[in-house]
């Protein structure tokens, strides 16, 4: 797959190098719960995902819970994040904006593929966050190295 392996002590660390193709795209199907790392039209590595915690529908508003659709770009990075690492999605893009205001809401943002962290309780099942792309804590780890900023990120329902 291209990650470099490391010595037990030296694999603490929660940053990964990665060497192999470029990823060229994210796909999300939410209705599978899937996550794709793309290079063009192949696919170098999937993942399940768990979704915000109303998993069905387009997000319009700050706190219903629904994952975004639509696409968007990766756009920071955040190594300190409370879920371990995590990786910004450029959500709300203008339309998502729009929307919102004539319906006289908040879209709503911050939203993020990220680890579970310290915050994960496995009570609350599959579809817990406030509307992000959850993955395991390894599994962002290997994502985190392998996702420039810039990537374009679809998600489809």
């Amino acid at each position: 797959m291209g990650f470099v392996l490391c010595a037990v002590a030296a694999c603490s660390s929660k940053f990964r190098s990665y060497q192999g193709a470029e990823v060229t795209g994210v796909v999300v199907q939410k209705e599978k719960r899937l996550l794709h790392l793309m290079h063009e039209d192949k696919a170098l590595k999937s993942y399940q995902i768990g979704l915000g915690n109303e998993p069905v529908g387009q997000k319009t508003r700050l706190g219903d819970g629904k994952t975004p659709e639509g696409t968007y770009r990766i756009n920071r990075r955040n190594p300190n994040s409370r879920f371990h690492l995590s990786l910004g999605i450029s959500y709300p893009d203008a339309s998502a904006w729009r929307l919102a205001r004539e319906a006289g809401n908040d879209p709503g943002g911050d939203i993020f593929i990220h680890g579970q962290g310290r915050d994960y309780d496995p009570t609350k099942g599959r579809d817990w966050t406030a509307g992000c792309i959850a993955v395991t804590d390894r599994e962002i780890e290997q994502i985190y190295a392998m996702v420039k900023d810039g990537t374009p990120i679809t998600i489809y329902p």
